[in-house]
């Protein structure tokens, strides 16, 4: 039965109702006094009850991030909101509410029982991200349309449905249809699927579903060749060479050039410019395997140096430990002994003795970071020198590529104006072979004209080999800068960590002896 919200009084979802959701549901008794006292961190609770509280829009649950279930059950919920940060629930119940639309679960990729029972919703859809989906429940909703329910197809993992309760479910052919779409269905409203139900609803349904599984099956390939399409450009966006291993530079500097689209319809330039393609492309290719050599070179560089640079602090870690673990054996004697004694003049002498104990410790642990910081410098100092040399390297060699696809472009350059030149001189003469095109024939009223046409191509090509080189450039130098200031400031961060821990510590063993002489 949908619930009439303006019959009843509403409830705002606000802090306040959560807390007291999160008390209930909290512990008892002395241990509940304490959690209410110390208060619950929203961000640690695993489940959340707020069932039969006529709440009308869900927000405020973004702290709860840790949430693994969610009953929302029996309120006036219209619309499906707020959920974003809810990414670990894997249990969500919004049934008895009056939601008319299935969307905002974009994030909730874990979820794994999903229930819309009893509310308005006339379509299956917007759960494309739901792939570990295994329980679903939208019966007494307002679904229409078998052929919705294809849509669940998609959800490999799901192996119980209920659909009860929507007109749908009234169709003659309701329960083979089901049976047949989705067949690693289990259970549909609440009773088993069994083989010989399964086996009708295929003879009956074999076509449609041959077909539709052939549908699917070229849709995943379709997927799959794109996504490794995806991850190939990534890995060739990582090395910089993207787009280089074909013939995207050439096509960039022809397919928006009307000048030289015009200047092609000269005798002799179209067969200019299909020898100057190969030539091209086979230079870009050189960039190619040149920056997937590269890359896998600066991999193995940035490799080592983690590797060394983690094995430095690990070893300066075992030291430092070692220096406390040496301590801490005899630092319970010395509290003893402490505790024991009687005569001030012994117990100065004992308080002086610790505390030099622990100065020498400090100092210890201080000396062996100062050291460590001493010798990460010169880790860290070597590789930017190292990767420094790689990028330096890489860039002169691309830009000596570069500077021959420049030479090429001026070639077939000299090459277009002498043909240029000479078609000119026949206009004048009227003496071309062939017709030529209204637009082509308007280049050549004059020297200056047909002269700044083949410059213009000329020069537009010679922007988009500059464009492709900076734009390589700038971005390995940009690399390399990050690289080298995240590694920086990551060694700052760990120096200062370490400080503060040694620092606390020493503090600590001071606290302690203070704790002891104040018993006394």
């Amino acid at each position: 039965m949908i619930r009439l919200y303006g019959k009843v009084e509403q409830s705002v979802m606000d802090e306040k109702i959560l807390q007291e959701a999160v008390e209930e549901q909290g512990p008892k008794e002395e241990a509940g006094q304490i959690s209410k006292e110390e208060g619950i961190s929203f961000n640690a609770v695993l489940q959340l009850r707020l069932e039969y509280k006529n709440i009308l829009k869900i927000e405020h649950l973004w702290e709860f991030t840790s949430l693994t279930k969610l009953q929302l059950n029996n309120n006036l919920i219209q619309k499906i909101e707020g959920l974003a940060n809810l990414t670990n629930i894997k249990w969500l119940d919004l049934s008895f509410n009056n939601i008319e639309k299935i969307e905002g679960l974009e994030t909730l990729t874990k979820l794994e029982d999903l229930t819309f029972y009893n509310n308005k919703i006339s379509c299956i859809e917007n759960m494309d991200t739901l792939n570990n989906l295994t329980f679903f429940a939208i019966g007494n909703n307002c679904l229409g349309q078998l052929d919705n329910v294809i849509y669940l197809r998609r959800f490999k993992n799901l192996h119980t449905l209920n659909l009860a309760g929507n007109p749908l479910a009234q169709e003659a052919n309701y329960k083979l249809f089901i049976a047949a779409y989705l067949s690693d269905l289990a259970y549909l409203d609440y009773r088993l699927l069994n083989g010989e139900t399964k086996k009708q609803a295929f003879a009956k349904y074999q076509y449609a579903i041959e077909e539709i599984r052939h549908n699917e099956l070229q849709t995943l390939k379709a997927t799959e060749a794109e996504q490794k399409r995806q991850e190939e450009l990534q890995q060739h966006q990582e090395a910089f060479v993207e787009n280089l291993n074909g013939s995207e530079l050439f096509d960039s500097m022809f397919a928006q050039d009307p000048e030289a689209q015009k200047l092609n319809q000269l005798p002799g330039v179209a067969d200019l410019v299909q020898t100057f393609k190969p030539q091209l492309v086979g230079l870009c290719i050189q960039m190619f395997q040149s920056g997937f050599a590269e890359q896998k070179l600066r991999e193995a560089e940035v490799k080592a140096f983690l590797e060394v640079l983690q094995e430095a602090v690990r070893e300066k870690q075992q030291r430092s430990a070692q220096l406390v673990s040496d301590f801490e054996k005899h630092r319970k004697k010395r509290i003893l002994d402490l505790k024991q004694v009687e005569d001030a003049a012994k117990e100065e002498a004992q308080v002086n003795q610790y505390m030099t104990e622990i100065k020498t410790l400090c100092d210890s642990c201080l000396l062996l970071e100062l050291q460590l910081v001493d010798q990460l410098e010169e880790i860290i100092k070597d590789f930017e020198r190292n990767i420094t040399d790689m990028v330096g390297s890489f860039i002169e060699t691309v830009q000596g590529i570069f500077a021959q696809c420049r030479d090429l472009e001026n070639h077939l350059h000299e090459e277009i104006k002498d043909i240029a030149m000479a078609t000119l001189e026949k206009v004048a003469k009227n003496e071309v072979e062939d017709d030529l095109p209204d637009d082509v024939r308007a280049l050549f009223v004059d020297k200056e004209t047909v002269m700044n046409a083949v410059g213009a191509s000329h020069d537009s090509h010679m922007l988009r080999i500059d464009n492709r080189e900076d734009k390589l450039v700038t971005r390995i130098n940009a690399w390399m800068m990050n690289l080298i200031k995240k590694i920086q400031d990551e060694e700052v961060w760990r120096n200062r960590k370490c400080i503060s821990e040694i620092q606390y510590f020493i503090q600590h063993l001071r606290n302690q002896l203070e704790e002891v002489l104040h018993q006394e």
